[in-house]
């Protein structure tokens, strides 16, 4: 999203997304780093959640146009898969989503890794890469 010259993205699995969330349906670290805190600094709660928006990925899901590739594992307690859900479901542009039903952080392995590389091959083809090339005179 703050980046002008890419042309795709590929989030498997992404991690620090709607970190409010997060924090309360896993008990996973670093999100439990964020909850112990909380636990002893009630008073804290606005402005830690305010800074780590800084780094929240829906808050760049939001304001990213490219295509994106995200992948999510339903058995994933380090990103629960209701956050991802937020971040695709917050990308602005067009997505495409992969569900690994029975698997955990690892998501789909080396099977998602070369549905990654597919949806960047179709994304990052240039029509002047494919042109045949002629010889200079």
């Amino acid at each position: 999203a703050l980046v002008p010259d890419l042309r795709a993205v590929v989030a498997a699995v992404p991690f620090l997304c709607d970190i409010p969330r997060a924090i309360v349906v896993t008990d996973a670290r670093p999100y439990r780093e964020v909850r112990d805190y909380l636990a002893v600094h009630r008073d804290a709660e606005d402005r830690v959640l305010n800074t780590l928006a800084y780094v929240d990925g829906v808050n760049f899901a939001r304001r990213c146009h490219l295509p994106a590739r995200y992948s999510v594992a339903l058995m994933d307690d380090i990103v629960p898969p209701s956050t991802v859900f937020a971040a695709v479901n917050a990308h602005a542009g067009p997505t495409e989503l992969s569900l690994w039903r029975y698997n955990g952080h690892e998501a789909g392995g080396i099977e998602d890794d070369e549905a990654a590389l597919r949806f960047l091959g179709t994304h990052l083809a240039d029509d002047t890469d494919l042109a045949p090339q002629t010889g200079g005179g």
